[in-house]
């Protein structure tokens, strides 16, 4: 963390985590330690770009912008490609999110995200929803920083990727309502075909009886399903998320 209201002086705080947990609880705790005014958070400690850049950041700021982010200009991962593309498609943010290689946050920032949300579990996701400007720059990298990363480091990417989804698009509220509404439309389907063998034909005794009853059964479950699944994203979205609406500034017009 970069304090910038003291440039006088320079303070290193060094937080050992009990265990690793990741990035973003890691990134949590050390912003929670910050002070200042403006507090940088750095998702890579490979540098690939001028440290004027950093400078350009915070200049960023100075034009009204409460989150700066910078990123290069090189061909991001596959998967994080794929990533970025559901999640912006099928989210409601107001801004786009991105790979990004640290950013900058002012305390008005900082403050509104704690007030907005119980946990903080994918930091980009929030920021883009905080409901203050964004801003976003670009830089030529001067070298290739795609470093491999151990398995530990993917594991735990993958588990945020999937968590970031589920809790900040309707991906996966979509996808469990498609399999609800299939799997109903085959209950009803198994019913029809079961009364026309009856008339049809003649089945075995019980026979008739049994496969109604299993469609019945089976499209009430399918049913009950759908409607726990919305419950449960209403549930979600109410302990989640602390505040209902977002301000973005208020404006006093006096005469």
């Amino acid at each position: 963390m970069i304090n910038l209201s003291n440039k006088m002086s320079t303070m290193v705080n060094i937080i050992n985590m009990s265990y690793y947990q990741g990035i973003e609880l890691s990134m949590n705790a050390g912003v929670d330690l910050s002070i200042g005014d403006f507090v940088y958070e750095f998702d890579n400690i490979n540098i690939d770009y001028d440290l004027d850049v950093v400078i350009q950041v915070y200049q960023e700021t100075l034009k009204g912008y409460d989150i700066v982010s910078a990123t290069s200009n090189r061909k991001k991962r596959f998967s994080s490609r794929i990533f970025y593309k559901i999640f912006n498609k099928n989210s409601n943010s107001m801004y786009a999110i991105h790979t990004e290689t640290f950013r900058i946050l002012s305390r008005r920032a900082i403050n509104r995200v704690k007030s907005l949300n119980t946990t903080i579990p994918y930091r980009k996701a929030i920021y883009a929803n905080c409901g203050l400007k964004l801003s976003h720059i670009y830089y030529p990298s001067l070298k290739n920083s795609n470093s491999k990363m151990t398995k530990e480091i993917q594991d735990t990417r993958k588990d945020l990727a999937v968590d970031s989804i589920i809790l900040f698009t309707d991906v996966a509220y979509k996808l469990a309502i498609i399999m609800a509404i299939i799997m109903m439309i085959v209950a009803i389907g198994t019913g029809i075909y079961t009364i026309y063998i009856f008339l049809s034909s003649q089945p075995i005794a019980g026979w008739t009886t049994t496969m109604l009853l299993l469609s019945f059964a089976f499209f009430g479950i399918f049913a009950l399903l759908t409607l726990m699944i919305k419950y449960l994203t209403i549930l979600i979205d109410l302990i989640f998320k602390k505040q209902k609406y977002l301000i973005e500034s208020i404006d006093k017009i006096t005469k």
